[in-house]
């Protein structure tokens, strides 16, 4: 593929609720440029984008997906993302390099919850965008409700440069506002050049004249000509679109329909002479050796410094690894240097991307996205420059990963292969954390919702070969005591020979401790001091193992104070059996209760949810400790037991449609009320 210059490349982010038809609009696109002799449909599994084998089989899209085209002599590469919530991180890293974005509503549903995070995402990155309104051959479409929608939610600023035509119902086809001129459809889909409807004359007034103001509002000089009025030249209408849409000030909306390919022709021709180019891409700084700044330009001359966005395993050439290059240029069989790990790389396999094809490249210059093949160390957050001048370039700020469930394989024995499958896994997915907890004997995984979840669970069986399940993970709970007591621990053991004596007495109290604290206070030689070591380990080990539960015991200070030995039967092992016996005398006696976990939980919600999210946090035996507000959103702060917690994730995506979210870390350890901990030690005997 001809080489292009950054001036000349869009790296264009494709966002947009799940089914608006996100994948459709760059399968068109795709089309219309002469890259597929046929679009794909997402239903038919025959797209160019979603190529992986879960895409196909649940019809949406999962990974973030890169293809390109040529249009009008500009390389645009277009970053298709996935609609579903629980694959936000795909989008993070479609954003991290992208120039401008495309976000895509369907004229039938008007403003969705993944329209609203899209743009949330866009706005927060300075990222220009536009919006496309998708699926106008639908009978419900709608467009000035739509409209009026687009602008109740992101303002007066979204203006209309495409005005569709209809008639009963139907997509005709469309108005130029820019150019004043209207065309029609055929029954092939051909377009073709007509008068403007009298009936849409007024609306086209209007909505040029809302042009024309945005125009004029890019320079002082084009104001005055405009409060003159005296008519723009060409030039000056494209300089003056240019500069507000690139500054985000301006958010153009269009019209068309994906699957019947109406209203691409013109959408390209907008991003070509209106989107920001790669050459105009937000200011980047990498961190030099020395930790200075350096800032980067997308000369293709300049310092290499390509980012790694995304990482990808396929069966047959193995990990490949998308990137972007903000400065230099990369070439075939280079040696370059990875400065997050302090690793040498050897460039193979460079390559354009066309879905899961690859364009193999002798180089690639700055501004421009491509794969690499089956780098040793790299992934993804990383930078590759060169050893003479390392950079490193910011890493990929992930969403947290609320949900917490445990894995476990269906045949006993694979739990090595579940672990080594999902290290494979998280090199293309770093959303999802998971790891051995020591206390409950599971496996755990986080991530960001159940369908995630369940993603990696069918990968696990397909590529790895080891069938899993999902289950509520065990929570950790404590156990500790309410009272001071005193008991005795006496073991006696006689079977011919040397037999076993240890006796002594310990008195338990609470305090603040994690764990148990050790104190002696023996007169007159009771217990030999030798003895004390065993004494002390016997209690530690003790503590592993609560008696309500079989819970580690924490809070508590035993202190020896007397006993008695045995001059030939005594030894360390039998104190130590005394002293394990003195622990579960003295936790039945001194009132042992059981803890939970409280984890403080900030939850980020519409203000209009507010009533349902703060009746359903004491549902859930939660404090709210406060109520804040953060970029437009309500933010309460509470203290709520990790038992209340373990589907919140899926919980607040119902009750709020998606819109809120929230983190969680640990507090303290707080004492059960005593009907849920009665419950708690039923369901433990049980399991026994």
């Amino acid at each position: 593929m001809k080489k292009y210059s950054a001036e000349n490349i869009r790296n264009v982010a494709i966002l947009g609720h799940s089914g608006a038809g996100k994948t459709s609009f760059c399968e068109a696109v795709l089309y219309k440029s002469g890259v597929v002799d046929r679009p794909g449909k997402s239903n038919d599994g025959n797209t160019v984008l979603d190529f992986d084998d879960e895409e196909k089989k649940r019809h949406i899209s999962i990974n973030t997906s890169v293809a390109s085209c040529v249009w009008e002599d500009t390389k645009v590469n277009l970053i298709d993302t996935p609609g579903d919530f629980d694959f936000l991180g795909e989008v993070v890293q479609a954003l991290r390099v992208a120039d401008c974005g495309i976000v895509v509503l369907s004229a039938k549903d008007g403003v969705t919850v993944g329209a609203e995070k899209s743009v949330r995402f866009l706005q927060r990155q300075d990222i220009p965008f536009a919006i496309f309104v998708n699926k106008m051959d639908e009978a419900s479409a709608d467009f000035m409700k739509t409209m009026a929608d687009i602008r109740n939610h992101f303002g007066r600023d979204c203006t209309i440069m495409m005005i569709p035509i209809q008639e009963e119902n139907k997509y005709l086809g469309y108005i130029d506002v820019i150019n004043r001129k209207a065309y029609l459809y055929n029954e092939k889909g051909e377009r073709y050049e007509t008068a403007v409807p009298e009936n849409y004359q007024e609306d086209l007034d209007l909505q040029y004249n809302n042009l024309m103001e945005q125009v004029a509002e890019s320079d002082e000089e084009l104001m005055e000509k405009y409060f003159a009025e005296e008519p723009f030249t060409r030039e000056e209408i494209s300089r003056g679109l240019h500069d507000r849409i690139g500054g985000g000030y301006m958010i153009p909306v269009w019209t068309g329909s994906a699957l019947e390919l109406k209203g691409i022709r013109f959408m390209m021709n907008r991003i070509v002479d209106h989107m920001p180019s790669a050459a105009a891409h937000r200011a980047v700084n990498a961190v030099k050796k020395d930790g200075s700044a350096l800032s980067l330009s997308a000369d293709p001359k300049g310092p290499l410094a390509a980012f790694v966005f995304k990482t990808l395993a396929d069966p047959f050439v193995g990990k490949i690894s998308l990137f972007r290059i903000y400065s230099g240029t990369l070439s075939q069989n280079q040696t370059v240097w990875n400065a997050n790990r302090e690793k040498e790389e050897r460039i193979g396999g460079l390559s354009f991307v066309q879905g899961k094809n690859q364009l193999a490249q002798d180089s690639i210059e700055a501004g421009d996205i491509g794969a690499i093949t089956k780098l040793g160390f790299t992934m993804t957050g990383d930078t590759l420059s060169v050893k003479e001048q390392p950079l490193i370039l910011p890493r990929i700020v992930y969403p947290a990963a609320p949900l917490r469930m445990a894995i476990a394989p269906t045949a006993k024995g694979e739990e090595e292969k579940i672990a080594a499958g999902l290290a494979r896994l998280q090199e293309e997915d770093p959303t999802f954390s998971f790891g051995n907890d020591p206390e409950t004997k599971e496996m755990v995984i986080n991530g960001l919702g159940e369908l995630q979840l369940d993603v990696l669970r069918s990968k696990l069986k397909n590529k790895f070969k080891v069938d899993s399940v999902l289950k509520t993970p065990r929570i950790p709970y404590r156990e500790t005591i309410r009272k001071k007591v005193k008991v005795q621990g006496k073991h006696k053991k006689q079977s011919g020979g040397h037999g076993q004596y240890g006796d002594v007495w310990v008195e338990f109290e609470p305090c603040d401790a994690d764990g148990l604290v050790f104190e002696e206070k023996v007169f007159g030689g009771s217990v030999p001091r030798a003895y004390y070591p065993a004494v002390e380990k016997g209690l530690q080990e003790s503590v592993e193992s609560g008696v309500l539960a079989g819970y580690p015991v924490v809070g508590v200070k035993a202190i020896l104070v007397d006993g008695s030995y045995h001059d030939v039967d005594s030894s360390e092992l039998a104190f130590k059996i005394a002293a394990s016996l003195a622990f579960k005398a003295g936790m039945q006696q001194a009132g042992s209760v059981l803890m939970e976990p409280i984890y403080a939980v900030e939850i980020h919600v519409p203000e209009e949810e507010m009533g349902n999210i703060m009746s359903d946090i004491n549902k859930r035996r939660g404090r709210i400790q406060g109520i804040d507000s953060k970029s437009g959103m309500s933010v309460v702060n509470a203290e709520i037991p990790l038992s209340e917690m373990l589907r919140y994730a899926t919980d607040l995506r119902a009750m709020t449609q998606g819109r809120g979210w929230y983190d969680m870390s640990f507090v303290r350890y707080e004492e059960m009320l005593p009907q849920m901990a009665e419950r708690v030690i039923a369901d433990s005997k049980r399991e026994e």
